[in-house]
């Protein structure tokens, strides 16, 4: 993704924060965006290497993506493939349809791309697309008004490709609008990089193309900054939407918004995109914001008693695993909240490669690592959790 390097400052003080307020129901989904998700879908996508669209990785990666909403428990029929051909091969753009309950014809439609060229691309757009992972575990039990869809894009690095196919082909036919869509919410690197100030992100609204959608997708990116700063800890900038994948939908008249790092991090589309460069609290922070926004977009329902997360106690326990002293230097301490669970501990470098393995042992003994930033997964039984620690010698 290209972006223009001109951000015009916001402060909520700006917005009609009046016609928002924070929901609680909404605001304790937004916290169930787990870190430990986040940061293992990253070393997932990481490890699927370099998804240029064509390429049997960019299949491998579509695979993933496919496995992951099932393990989340979307049935098949919610799942289409949307298979497409360019001038370097065949790809599929990814489509899963979650209905809502009083406009079922009538979409949001959140959306990233998966392909990459060079590097993993885990910032662009592995971050966006585990934002779109989280979101879619934590509401897929939950009612909305209006249906969602989340959608993977390929080809995206070439051209827009994959999304330019869907809206000519599916959202279009000809002249014909054949989908009814309310707002194209669009996630492209956010990955920002390890060391600098990730405290903002930017909410893109729509300049270019046709002008007669320009004020809703002003709105529509209004009402994403406030629900940016209700439901994160991120404050916001407006900058225009440019170059990914809403574009094609914004050349149909339809309403677009989106995210993308406010502090840009310079390594898309390079082999410096990887694992070790990207912040992920930066993303953390921004799945939060999205699922606070989307809930908001789709009109979620409010009630606390239906939280669907697909996320077992255990899990949740897990996260409260403490590793430390973090940065290390030759031990490394593991403490778990149940001390008489059995587990396994596996250490690995930003490639994926495992350097370390024990089995219920709570030190770790570092002295032959050298000095980088590595991922400790903690395993017990089915459930597992990642952190990134620092070696410093």
């Amino acid at each position: 993704m290209k972006k223009i390097a001109v951000f015009l400052f916001t402060s909520l003080a700006l917005h009609h924060i009046g016609a928002q307020n924070l929901i609680p129901s909404y605001k304790t989904r937004a916290d169930m965006v787990s870190q430990a998700n986040i940061n293992n879908n990253l070393l997932e996508f990481s490890n699927l290497g370099v998804k240029t669209t064509g390429s049997s990785e960019n299949t491998n990666a579509f695979n993933w993506l496919k496995n992951k909403y099932l393990s989340y428990g979307y049935a098949a029929n919610q799942i289409q493939e949307d298979p497409f051909t360019f001038w370097g091969g065949d790809s599929k753009n990814l489509v899963i349809t979650k209905t809502g309950t009083v406009y079922p014809d009538k979409y949001i439609i959140i959306c990233g791309h998966y392909d990459t060229i060079v590097g993993p691309g885990v910032s662009d757009n592995g971050s966006g697309t585990s934002i779109l992972l989280e979101a879619a575990r934590i509401l897929r039990n939950i009612p909305t008004e209006y249906s969602i869809k989340f959608i993977h894009f390929s080809g995206e690095e070439q051209g827009l490709i994959g999304s330019y196919h869907y809206a000519d082909n599916i959202a279009y036919q000809g002249n014909v609008r054949k989908q009814d869509i309310k707002l194209v919410f669009n996630i492209d690197q956010v990955g920002g990089q390890l060391g600098n100030n990730n405290n903002t992100i930017t909410c893109e609204k729509d300049i270019s193309g046709q002008s007669a959608n320009n004020a809703a997708s002003a709105a529509a990116t209004q009402e994403l900054a406030v629900c940016t700063g209700l439901y994160s800890p991120l404050q916001t900038y407006i900058s225009n939407a440019y170059s990914s994948d809403y574009i094609p939908f914004e050349e149909k008249g339809y309403t677009i918004t989106g995210f993308y790092e406010r502090i840009k991090s310079n390594n898309e589309h390079s082999a410096d995109d990887t694992l070790a460069n990207i912040d992920p609290v930066y993303v953390f922070n921004v799945g939060k914001a999205a699922v606070g926004a989307l809930q908001h977009f789709a009109v979620a329902s409010t009630s606390n008693d239906i939280l669907g997360t697909h996320e077992t106690a255990a899990q949740k326990d897990l996260e409260t695993v403490n590793i430390y002293p973090n940065p290390a230097k030759n031990l490394l301490t593991v403490e778990l909240p149940q001390s008489n669970l059995p587990f396994n501990i596996e250490l690995s470098d930003m490639t994926g490669n495992v350097l370390l393995r024990t089995e219920n042992q709570r030190n770790i003994d570092t002295t032959s690592l050298n000095k980088g930033v590595y991922m400790v997964s903690v395993k017990t039984g089915q459930n597992h959790i990642i952190k990134k620690v620092i070696i410093d010698k």
